[in-house]
């Protein structure tokens, strides 16, 4: 198990420039983390687990150059090729908070370059994706400053620096599904980084992920404001156990590949973070009344066919309909058939269960 401490290299090489390329993907929270602790930088208030996805990534790639004066942090960043001006007091943000275990990175310029392989405007989130693939290439920075540092170190450290950028995105590191903060249930589990879960069971390999996109616009409610939202919530203290408590089951359930059960907590926890957030001060309603007409048509259609399809939302309006591979084919069918019509411009993205980042340079 690694510290924070374990994360502050003191002896580095030199090098005058190199590059480097990862893709990391989103992922959806099946248990949900929403709320953080208020004496620690991005520290989960409660344990969360997810599925990793394939296709919804960022790719993003670094070129970097020693440059003369190290006073302060030098960087391009461009979207598509690019310059996106918008962007970089976030990433100066995050380069201010990983300084200290980064300390290399004003010694070089950087040229980021960074693209979505879904719309900008989609309403999928893109800061776990991208803060993923970010930490990657800094890690292979490292990597070639250190070379002697391991694969675990490289990925652990990896996905902690990514959840200094966004809570969420030390989840798309590494690992089919992956869980974040410590239970019990969970061996290694940690505050500061995700970690791969184990045995994932036969009935939940190639799970597919059809995202229905109900309101492709700007987010109502920033997850930073969301998260401040549960100091002070009233079931707030509850909230975190039952998170627990359902980690801990549906740790059980991924490993016995009982469907039923998971379909049981996956909805619960994706209508609970939205009560979260209806009862808090002040209160938000994120979902669109297309978004219960898609719940209920879902309701209907699994109990009129015995199909184990399901949903699960993030903070938003769009619905992640989640089944296993064997009933795809008919899962798509209806979801052309009698969802498509509820989504904004009938956009819909399909997506599956994927591994983690992959280094493509």
């Amino acid at each position: 198990m690694f510290t924070e401490q374990d994360f502050i290299q003191t002896n580095f090489s030199t090098i005058d420039k190199t590059a480097f390329a990862w893709s990391a993907p989103s992922n959806i929270a099946l248990v949900k983390y929403w709320g953080k602790k208020e004496n620690g930088e991005q520290i989960p208030a409660n344990p969360s687990i997810s599925f990793t996805l394939k296709h919804c990534k960022t790719i993003t790639s670094v070129e970097v150059k020693r440059k003369e004066m190290n006073e302060s942090f030098s960087f391009d960043l461009l979207f598509e090729g690019q310059p996106k001006e918008e962007f970089k007091p976030k990433i100066q943000k995050f380069l201010e908070r990983i300084e200290r275990f980064c300390p290399y990175l004003k010694n070089f310029h950087l040229v980021i370059d960074t693209k979505n392989t879904f719309p900008h405007s989609s309403g999928i989130a893109s800061s776990a994706s991208g803060m993923a693939a970010l930490a990657m290439n800094i890690m292979s920075l490292e990597k070639a400053l250190v070379p002697a540092i391991s694969d675990d170190y490289f990925y652990a450290k990896a996905s902690f620096l990514a959840r200094l950028g966004s809570g969420s995105a030390c989840r798309s590191i590494k690992g089919e599904v992956v869980t974040w903060g410590e239970n019990q249930s969970i061996k290694a589990s940690s505050d500061l980084f995700g970690v791969a879960f184990e045995s994932l069971h036969e009935n939940f390999k190639q799970y597919q992920d059809t995202i229905l996109l109900v309101d492709k616009g700007e987010k109502v409610v920033s997850s930073t404001l969301g998260h401040d939202l549960m100091h002070g919530h009233p079931y707030a203290e509850r909230r975190f156990e039952q998170a627990h408590d359902n980690l801990a089951a549906l740790s059980t359930i991924l490993k016995e590949g009982a469907i039923e059960d998971f379909i049981k907590i996956v909805e619960s926890e994706a209508l609970t973070l939205h009560a979260m957030m209806m009862t808090s001060m002040p209160y938000f309603i994120l979902m669109k009344p297309n978004t219960l007409e898609i719940i209920t048509k879902i309701w209907q259609f699994r109990n009129d066919t015995k199909f184990p399809v399901c949903f699960t939302l993030d903070a938003g309006a769009n619905v992640h309909v989640l089944y296993p591979n064997n009933v795809k084919e008919k899962v798509l069918q209806f979801i052309k058939d009698e969802l498509v019509g509820y989504c904004e411009n009938g956009q819909y993205i399909c997506d599956e269960i994927g591994k983690g980042a992959t280094c493509l340079k």
